[in-house]
């Protein structure tokens, strides 16, 4: 009797522990309070797009007749333009920053970390209007030897232009979120691996290109990817400095021909748009970078699919 309920007990263990009973036992599920859920989820999409296609008042001629339009592609452009320049800047700007949190030197990391406070505390949208109105502070920039002669000189409305000053206020509060991510994805890998390339006699900027920042690039990818998509949103906010992207075009127009909720619509589409092909773009960067590391929740589906199929094999032998 001890040899059969030995046996048995066996057999319920797979080779790796993991109880084959556990695997195969399907808990009773009650359904009824899903599908009701599903059904009036369903029925409020059903109620909002019978509402997005019978009422006139969204102007869907008007809408697609703008989003098609040269104007708004244009403010799209300078969107993008935006977009690209500023993520540049917020992360040269963010490596530097994390760099400089992490040297041995107290100066420069409480330098930095004073950095990151300022510019991760100020509202972006006041950081546009800071530097969009620097030169009520420095009417002119100088260049020269201090307190000495100045060799080079020009009015500050001249240098910072509207698109300068977006990209600066952008940019620099990108740089101190990208700061932690990248400091975070730094403090990621093990100190030990550091350690031992410096046994090695390797330099430190080696070790952070050779065996720091591949590994870090795990955790430091997905954040950055929606921070793009973040930024790409963020760039409406330079309508305040006049500068013609993609939302202030579509203002410009709606305020001729008062057409505001369609000209709306319109620029969120590209938005729509522009953010979904960015967000296929970050789930392929992921999957490089992911290569030879396996999910444990597929891991434990595959393991339980092949217990059940071997168990159900066994069963039929038997």
């Amino acid at each position: 009797m001890s040899d059969t309920v030995t046996a048995s007990g066996d057999q319920a263990l797979a080779d790796d522990g993991i109880d084959r009973k556990l695997l195969l036992g399907r808990p009773h599920q009650h359904h009824g309070l899903l599908w009701l859920t599903a059904a009036i989820v369903l029925f409020a999409i059903f109620l909002v797009g019978y509402s997005l296609v019978t009422n006139p008042r969204f102007e869907w001629g008007v809408v697609f007749g703008w989003f098609t339009s040269e104007r708004l592609f244009t403010g799209l452009l300078r969107t993008l333009q935006l977009t690209v320049i500023s993520m540049a800047v917020g992360i040269i700007v963010g490596v530097l920053l994390a760099l400089a949190r992490l040297a041995p030197n107290f100066i420069i990391a409480g330098v930095a970390a004073f950095l990151v406070w300022i510019f991760r505390g100020v509202p972006v949208f006041v950081q546009l209007l800071f530097w969009g109105f620097i030169a009520a502070i420095y009417p002119r920039f100088a260049i020269g030897i201090p307190f000495g002669p100045e060799f080079f000189s020009a009015d500050a409305n001249v240098i910072i232009t509207p698109f300068l000053a977006a990209i600066l206020g952008l940019g620099l509060n990108e740089g101190a979120y990208m700061s932690e991510i990248v400091r975070a994805g730094l403090l990621s890998v093990h100190r030990g691996q550091t350690e031992a390339a410096k046994a090695l006699g390797m330099k430190r900027f080696t070790i952070l290109r050779r065996i720091v920042m591949p590994q870090a690039m795990k955790i430091i990818i997905p954040p950055t990817g929606n921070q793009t998509i973040s930024m790409l949103k963020t760039t409406s906010l330079v309508s305040v400095l006049a500068f013609p992207e993609l939302l202030y075009s579509a203002q410009l127009v709606y305020s001729a021909n008062f057409k505001t909720i369609p000209l709306l619509i319109a620029a969120s589409l590209w938005y729509l748009l522009v953010t979904s092909i960015l967000s296929l773009g970050q789930f392929y960067i992921e999957r490089h970078f992911n290569r030879g590391t396996a999910t444990p929740g597929r891991i434990s589906r595959r393991k339980a699919k092949a217990l059940r199929t071997r168990t159900t094999a066994q069963e039929v032998q038997s």
